[in-house]
């Protein structure tokens, strides 16, 4: 077994440090979510974890490490006497983002099941982690199957087994341990819900501090063994330390001046559901143990709201993560009246930070100054010496967007835009495996059979099944696409009203594409070239970044942009061939950039026609005289044209059109 890098030589990183301490002394803390750049030891810490924790009591030979003092009656391997058993060191399970259903949750043997009637059941990763660590690296790519087997688990402490009638049940009760890049893409909130506390980290800009990390990982590269050895004692101390703090939990007294206060901080910063307050409260009173009291103290309410606020107060993937600390300062000074005691919570321990908050830099609001206006139909007045360009535009509130799918039927990563060939969703027909049998058709399997039955000696009631009868269902769900946004950022866009309009439209259509996990791409075009302002990518976040600080101007190089997104497009595809495209091209059709740009512009559209790439033209267009240059480019594309009116999904517009093609 390889020797993990000591927790306590973990360098920085105190709230990180903090948030797994607390889980350790209560798990009902309910786990944690670390978000942050690539390199800043989010694994190494919660590996670490691992070793910190006291042993755990469990029945000899149960494979769902049932409590011999209370053993699940429901066990599979039950029933069992309460009292026989031994110890086994925590455990902490990997969940490889990868991984399939059957591997989370276990798999029964079908064959056996239907010649037999034995419940010939294998645990999965669930069974594994019951009274230990699940640990999701990079849990914001994990498939969405998988997540909801991840939240029904979290919600009822069990797992459900269920394959054509023959179901198995057990505990499942587990520390919940998530990493991330957000870079990568955001969580979904179910999800998010789910995981007790957070912390952001970073990297240290301390040049002592960074040459200490490089120290210390060399030497553990070195000498593994060795360099556990010289923390031993410092791992010790901590493993004590764990184990007296959760002795002392039970007497730790949470009073109703500290209730009122968790209780206020969640309302002022409107958090959705009580899960808050309960968590706060929990980790409050975890926060006193660590610190060796049985009283809990404003301090620890503060830290709790720290670490279990910022990640529920966030209604879009869009919103900036972290609290107003002095909007929360003010709410616990106000509501102090009943708070008890003044005592500091030691801030000196392993773990570092005590009751210490994490810092926080200032966040910008996104803004932008005044900035000259544009003529509806021309290009705007020069800003600068002749350039034509403008300061960014805010873009307005976002609002529920008309569904846009791919027509046709793909293979590509699960997700809930279009329709696709999947392991999960409704049955649409039956095949022969190809490989291990995953989702039996029961019907067509007894179908296959029935005519063998003769032949195979069949006296009695039953059936006699082989191999070759087995029948795979074929399944029809959803997938994510690749939704590529073509944004004209130039002068005939750039009245400063419009373009919040058009930039709220596109906020609207990433939200979107959020919810139904696609990923997505941003291009952009203006004066005299287009521009990829973010290459294919799962955080919409980041996109809606680059959008709202999307400077306008020029003129309107229309063939630049879909050239730019073809080759996009043509990148794309070497790199992920299932991954079907969505191009959603915003404009309003006009093309004054290079040499015969309309013509130019109609041969790139076509382009796409030839390749089949379903498109869709959001008309930006407006005024009393309306050219109809986006609908005109929508049929070179072989796509659709809507209006930024139509492209809400309660538009009454929108609903007129679709009616109306559906009756032609």
């Amino acid at each position: 077994m390889t020797t993990p890098f000591p927790f306590t030589a973990v360098v920085g990183q105190d709230d990180l440090r903090l948030a797994l301490l607390l889980n350790a002394v209560s798990p009902a803390v309910g786990g944690v979510l670390v978000r942050g750049e690539k390199g800043t030891a989010k694994s190494t810490a919660v590996r670490a974890l691992s070793a910190l924790m006291p042993e755990v009591p469990v029945v000899a030979g149960c494979r769902f490490s049932c409590d011999p003092t209370a053993p699940d009656p429901a066990c599979p391997d039950g029933p069992h006497e309460a009292g026989a058993g031994g110890e086994r060191p925590a455990r902490m399970v990997e969940l490889p983002v990868g991984a399939s259903e059957d591997r989370l949750v276990g798999a029964l043997d079908i064959e056996r099941a239907l010649a037999e009637g034995v419940k010939a059941f294998e645990p999965g990763l669930l069974a594994d982690a019951h009274r230990g660590i699940l640990y999701v690296d990079e849990v914001n790519l994990l498939h969405d199957h998988l997540v909801d087997l991840l939240l029904d688990a979290a919600a009822m402490g069990a797992s459900y087994v269920e394959r054509e009638g023959v179901s198995v049940r057990h505990a499942a009760r587990f520390l919940l341990v998530g990493t991330m890049n957000p870079e990568e893409g955001e969580l979904r909130p179910q999800l998010l819900d789910r995981f007790g506390l957070t912390v952001e980290v970073a990297a240290s800009r301390e040049p002592d501090q960074r040459v200490e990390v490089v120290r210390r990982r060399l030497a553990y590269d070195d000498d593994p063994a060795a360099f556990a050895a010289r923390w031993a004692d410092e791992e010790a101390a901590v493993r004590a330390r764990i184990v007296a703090a959760r002795e002392l939990l039970p007497s730790v007294r949470l009073g109703d001046g500290a209730l009122r206060q968790i209780a206020a901080t969640c309302a002022a910063f409107e958090v959705d559901g009580m899960r808050a307050d309960i968590v706060m409260a929990r980790t409050a009173t975890a926060l006193a143990a660590w610190a060796g009291r049985t009283d809990v103290l404003a301090e620890d309410v503060r830290q709790a709201a720290l670490l279990a606020l910022p990640h529920r107060r966030r209604r879009n993937p869009f919103d900036a993560p972290g609290l107003d600390e002095d909007k929360l300062d003010q709410t616990l000074e106000e509501f102090s009246g009943e708070s008890e005691g003044d005592e500091d919570p030691d801030p000196d321990g392993p773990g570092g930070g005590g009751g210490q908050p994490p810092s926080e830099g200032p966040q910008s609001d996104g803004g932008s100054g005044a900035q000259p206006e544009a003529g509806e139909g021309g290009e705007p007045q020069a800003s600068g010496a002749g350039s034509g360009e403008q300061s960014a535009v805010r873009a307005a509130e976002p609002f529920r967007t008309k569904v846009l799918s791919v027509p046709g039927l793909g293979d590509g990563a699960a997700g809930r835009r279009s329709r696709a060939r999947t392991e999960h969703g409704r049955t649409t027909g039956a095949r022969r495996p190809r490989g291990a049998l995953t989702k039996l058709h029961l019907a067509a399997t007894v179908q296959a059979a029935a005519p063998h039955q003769r032949a195979r000696g069949r006296s009695g009631p039953g059936l006699v099944l082989r191999r070759d009868d087995l029948r795979q269902a074929t399944r029809e769900g959803r997938e994510g696409n690749l939704v590529l946004f073509v944004v004209d950022a130039s002068g005939s866009m750039a009245a400063r009203q419009r373009m919040s309009a058009v930039k709220g439209a596109v906020l609207s259509l990433l939200l979107d594409a959020y919810q139904r996990r696609d990923k997505v791409g941003l291009v952009t075009f203006r004066g005299s070239a287009a521009d990829v302002a973010l290459p294919p990518t799962s955080s919409v976040d980041a996109a809606a970044a680059r959008l709202e600080s999307l400077p306008t101007g020029g003129r309107t190089p229309l063939a630049a942009g879909l050239l730019k997104a073809h080759d996009v497009l043509r990148v794309e595809r070497l790199r992920d061939p299932a991954r079907r495209a969505l191009l959603v091209v915003v404009t309003d059709g006009r093309a004054t950039g290079g040499p015969e740009p309309v013509a130019l512009a109609g041969r790139a559209a076509r382009l796409f026609a030839a390749e089949g790439v379903a498109s869709v033209v959001v008309d930006c267009e407006s005024g009393p005289v309306r050219l109809g240059l986006a609908g005109q480019l929508a049929g070179e594309l072989g796509g659709t044209a809507v209006t930024l009116d139509e492209l809400r999904a309660d538009s009454i517009a929108g609903l007129v059109k679709d009616v109306q093609r559906r009756a032609a």
